[in-house]
């Protein structure tokens, strides 16, 4: 009986490892007058960048923010904390807003989900072509990526 039990619990672990959390509620997005300013990991907030500030994602996280009502997507970087309006679960950049089309309403529902970086990544990568991340960011931990595909070049 023991040992069934042990066998139940690591299926469930390694079911669980490839379950990717969501998390649903309302967006807003930053004011121009941030535009420049500091954020929370000392990356300047730039209004054109693909980023966004949440409570609790790790600095350098990637998300995909999809907004239900006309499933446009945008993948963005977790480079400030935020919101902390009640009742957002969000704070996205202009151009990331834009980009889900809810720029203009100020606010919208959206889903957003940690992307898995590497299981998008085609066999052979130019990182400098990559336009997903803000400013040609790469993340330190993928940066061993970008050293593989540079020396096989």
């Amino acid at each position: 009986m023991r040992i069934l039990l042990i066998i139940m619990l690591l299926i469930s672990l390694m079911i669980s490892d490839n379950i990717v959390a969501q998390q649903k509620g309302k967006a807003t997005f930053y004011a121009d007058r941030f535009h420049g300013r500091k954020t929370a990991s000392g990356i300047p907030y730039h209004r054109d960048s693909l980023t966004c500030a949440h409570r609790t994602y790790p600095f350098g996280t990637i998300l995909e923010v999809t907004n239900p009502s006309n499933g446009r997507k945008v993948i963005v970087e977790v480079t400030d904390r935020g919101p902390f309006a009640r009742g957002k679960i969000i704070d996205l950049s202009h151009a990331a807003a834009h980009k889900l089309g809810i720029a203009r309403k100020g606010i919208a529902t959206v889903e957003i989900a940690e992307w898995e970086f590497i299981e998008h990544l085609p066999l052979h990568i130019d990182f400098r072509k990559l336009k997903l991340l803000p400013a040609s960011y790469i993340p330190e931990r993928y940066i061993h990526i970008y050293k593989t595909t540079e020396s096989n070049h």
